[in-house]
């Protein structure tokens, strides 16, 4: 048992990892009313932190070749505490978005790639296959215990304590930091500054201008800071950003073509199997978190649930992506990784369908629960295959860059999925409003004119409540309110549906970039030009 000590420290970080997010999103309500703020404000620093590690995790993951991998770890855990302590103390917003979107998302751009490389390093074979698994499998602890721990503990204690219970867990892993075998670092080069530059800046603009879409508009101005030629800067800032990250392409082949070391070999993204892990884990975790950002959020604001009440709901995800990421290397043994994707990306998509149609004003029947479980299912599929296969498509010394990559597209994925899915979700709720108010008699012109001039000036998923004093303030009769509050409820679950929907098209389409996983079922791989053959 003593070869499988290694695998307890880098299981509890990978748990740690995604303790934190689960925990966020079932304190939505509570982190509003603390902080006097807004969803979409909680919604920002959600999407910042996982940002924070999309954008300089490759860059994390450069530094651990150079450094030492054990040594990247043990740093980026120090990072990650002390974040974890700024956001136990955090007294404003700001100091928030500072301690856990900033500083813990650094530490982590050290720990993951560390991670999933000195997993790689420390097993072989089935091995191998077994310790990612459990790594998979613990990432779906995180999201069971989540929402639970963190939803009891915000509920009768306070949310703080998750944070500060981070730091403990923390000290204590880096006194056996020794039980993970290391690999000597490679040989010291310059870090590729205008490389790091650009991912992050044209990283940074894509979400940006996907998260601030719904208070932004995407062609119609709603409600911007400036216009450009008449419309939203939506699409121009996304723009912008998309120009920045094909300067990062251009400046990676120069600084290749010239000797240097760049940020990252773009030559990794030509291996067939470890191109199709990576589209994959991105397309996963873009479904994952915006589930979990807009079902919990209707669970709070339009239920009322506490974040224990909605831990509870989301337990049924929770539990069975543990389970099914846990037996994925069972699976490995009978099917290959892509059938085993492939059935997960279909349970999915079937669990995200049957999602659709339990949508009604409460969220507590058992055909919620069951198709929760199917969501967690699905999940956990994917979870016990991606890991291995873009680890497997690599050379041993490709494997930091390779972890970089991978952590890049999970976290890309984690704040378009925030980002996004909350976006259609406020996107959806002012269109459905709007066209429920315009087709309701009982309402009058005047009121019409209200709620249009209101969501000009800004919309936010609120509770019923608040819109019922929003009719009080503006002095409507009775009746009227009523058919107000009425319009508004019907556009939460209609905006809810298509949060919904969308996730379950992302999921199809991601079904396309199956095809270059691994088919077979070989105990090893040796990498480079192997992986190239098995992928073709």
């Amino acid at each position: 048992m003593k070869r499988w000590r290694a695998l307890v420290v880098l299981g509890t970080a990978q748990f740690l990892m995604v303790l934190d997010t689960s925990v966020m999103n079932v304190s939505i309500s509570r982190l509003v009313e603390d902080f006097h703020t807004e969803v979409t404000a909680i919604q920002g620093v959600i999407t910042l932190y996982t940002l924070v590690m999309a954008a300089f995790m490759i860059t994390g993951g450069k530094l651990g070749d150079a450094f030492g991998r054990r040594r990247a770890f043990a740093a980026g855990l120090v990072v990650y505490a002390t974040g974890s302590a700024v956001t136990a103390l955090a007294p404003s917003l700001w100091v928030l978005g500072l301690g856990w979107s900033v500083i813990e998302g650094l530490g982590a751009t050290l720990v993951l790639p560390a991670l999933a490389a000195l997993v790689a390093g420390a097993y072989r074979g089935r091995e191998r296959s077994v310790a990612y698994g459990v790594i998979g499998g613990l990432a779906g602890a995180g999201i069971a215990v989540g929402p639970l721990l963190g939803g009891w503990v915000t509920t009768y204690l306070t949310w703080r304590l998750v944070f500060a219970g981070e730091v403990v867990v923390v000290v204590a892993m880096l006194c056996v930091v020794r039980w993970i075998p290391d690999v000597p670092p490679g040989p010291r080069t310059k870090l590729d500054i205008g490389g790091v530059v650009l991912s992050a800046a044209g990283l940074a603009l894509v979400v940006l201008g996907v998260l601030q879409s719904s208070s932004w508009g995407w062609l119609k101005p709603r409600n911007p800071p400036f216009t450009l030629l008449g419309f939203a800067p939506t699409l121009f800032v996304v723009a912008a950003g998309a120009v920045l990250l094909w300067l990062f392409r251009a400046w990676e082949r120069r600084r290749g073509e010239r000797g240097r070391e760049p940020l990252v070999h773009l030559s990794l993204l030509g291996v067939p199997p470890l191109r199709a892990g990576l589209a994959m884990l991105l397309a996963q975790n873009l479904v994952l978190l915006g589930l979990f950002f807009v079902i919990p959020l209707y669970l709070q604001v339009v239920q009322g649930l506490d974040a224990f009440q909605t831990g509870l709901r989301l337990l049924p995800v929770s539990v069975t992506m543990l389970l099914s990421a846990m037996a994925g290397p069972l699976l490995g043994r009978v099917a290959a990784p892509r059938t085993v994707v492939r059935c997960g990306l279909l349970v999915l998509l079937a669990a995200a369908l049957w999602l659709l149609g339990t949508i009604e004003p409460r969220l507590d029947t058992l055909s919620f629960g069951l198709a929760m479980g199917g969501i967690g299912l699905g999940m956990g599929l994917l979870a016990s295959q991606l890991g291995n296969v873009a680890q497997s498509s690599v050379g041993e010394d490709e494997r930091g860059e390779a972890g970089g990559l991978q952590y890049t597209a999970q976290n890309l994925g984690s704040s378009l999925g925030t980002a996004l899915i909350g976006s259609l979700l406020i996107g959806a709720l002012v269109h459905a409003f709007t066209t429920q108010i315009d087709d309701d008699p009982k309402i009058s012109d005047a009121a019409r004119q209200q709620a249009g001039t209101a969501m000009e000036a800004g919309v936010s998923f609120v509770g019923t409540d608040q819109v019922r004093a929003a009719t009080r303030r503006a002095g409507l009769p009775p009746a009227e309110a009523d058919a107000v509050v009425d319009s508004y409820a019907t556009a939460q679950l209609d905006s809810l549906r298509a949060a919904v929907l969308a996730t379950a098209g992302i999921t199809l389409g991601a079904l396309a970039f199956t095809r270059r996983l691994p088919a077979g079922r070989p105990e090893r791989r040796s990498a480079g030009r192997s992986a190239r053959e098995n992928g073709r």
